[in-house]
């Protein structure tokens, strides 16, 4: 068992949505994946609720973080647009920051932590 602990960065806008690692791990697999629904099932979600999400963001932000096209004989698709991609290279940044910069603190919080009894 590890005693390192799982850090998670949730950030809160005054716009009312809430951003954390499952938008920007959907945003990532729809950079890698090409698609949302791909995305989606790599996380083991639902299409409805990846597309739900992606709705969210594109609504929340001054353009659209995910651009789309529908399928058929070609095939449908997704990518990131350049605001969705500066969006998901901020976030990971401010990740790995709170990562390095706060390792000293994390390792204090966990020192004297118990094993929670199976």
């Amino acid at each position: 068992m590890t005693n390192d602990p799982r850090l998670s960065l949730r950030l809160h806008f005054d716009s009312g949505l809430t951003f954390g690692r499952g938008k920007a791990d959907l945003l990532q697999g729809i950079d890698e994946e090409g698609s949302i629904s791909a995305a989606g099932r790599r996380m083991k979600m639902s299409y409805r609720r990846a597309w739900s999400l992606v709705e969210e963001m594109n609504a929340h932000f001054d353009a659209p973080l995910v651009d789309s096209s529908r399928g058929g004989a070609k095939g449908g698709g997704a990518q990131l647009t350049e605001r969705g991609r500066q969006v998901l290279t901020d976030y990971r940044a401010l990740e790995a920051l709170l990562r390095d910069q706060g390792a000293g603190q994390l390792t204090r919080l966990c020192t004297g932590q118990r094993s929670v009894p199976e």
